[in-house]
């Protein structure tokens, strides 16, 4: 199935990309298990609007523990400094990880969304993340066929991690994957970059995981798997 618009007319008038992404990252997830080793998992994590979810709202009176009223005589002093921060609205990701030890995060899969890319603050805080998971050992991949807005951040998050400027094709829609690897004695970033168009299909990709394991993601077959499961044809009915 080539990749279509879910994010223009006439196909965002039948279907919820919100639900295609859903179910994207679900059979991801699912053929990753088929193909990773003992030891290892992928989960999907989607969430949409959790800004509201994971920021703390501050009540009149006293601070409480628990939801209960603080019965201490200790009063918290005034902050240094307050200031506006933005956080990241929508998560459509899936995460691998190695269970040995407890859960520890070995690969991420990012699918963009529209709320991603809307504003300067939201990019950048999408960004940091992607950063963060790379300066872990944490590979990654970002898959981004969103039409709906304009912004490139691969390119963004190739700036934020070296001065020098990027080098990849400068595509609206794209797939890249990151390998952070140690390379006689220096810290390196391998990438892999793909331009997506829509009416064309999706290639393969590789994950990277910490303890230098690497799965093919193949895009084409769970995109295709997806628009079966959901009944997204070619005309978008």
């Amino acid at each position: 199935m080539p990749l279509q618009d879910h994010f223009r007319p006439p196909l965002s008038l039948r279907r919820h990309w919100h639900a295609f992404h859903n179910a994207w990252a679900t059979y991801i997830s699912s053929e990753l298990n088929q193909r990773l080793p003992p030891g290892y998992f992928a989960e999907a994590n989607v969430q949409f609007g959790i800004e509201i979810d994971v920021a703390s709202f501050e009540e009149p009176g006293p601070p409480s523990i628990g939801g209960a009223p603080q019965t201490g005589t200790w009063t918290p002093p005034k902050p240094a400094l307050s200031i506006p921060i933005s956080l990241i609205t929508d998560a459509v990701e899936v995460l691998v990880f190695q269970s040995e030890g407890g859960p520890t995060l070995a690969g991420a899969i990012e699918l963009l969304s529209p709320a991603n890319r809307d504003r300067p603050a939201h990019r950048a805080a999408f960004v940091a993340k992607c950063v963060f998971y790379l300066q872990q050992a944490v590979g990654v991949v970002v898959v981004d066929v969103v039409t709906s807005r304009l912004a490139n951040l691969h390119a963004e998050l190739l700036t934020q991690l070296t001065s020098a400027s990027p080098t990849q094709p400068d595509a609206d829609l794209y797939v890249a994957a990151y390998r952070p690897v140690e390379r006689d004695g220096q810290s390196n970033l391998d990438v892999w970059h793909e331009a997506l168009e829509v009416g064309r299909s999706l290639p393969t990709m590789p994950l990277w995981l910490r303890g230098d394991l690497c799965l093919p993601i193949e895009l084409e077959s769970t995109y295709d798997r997806t628009c079966r499961e959901q009944r997204v044809s070619l005309n978008g009915v």
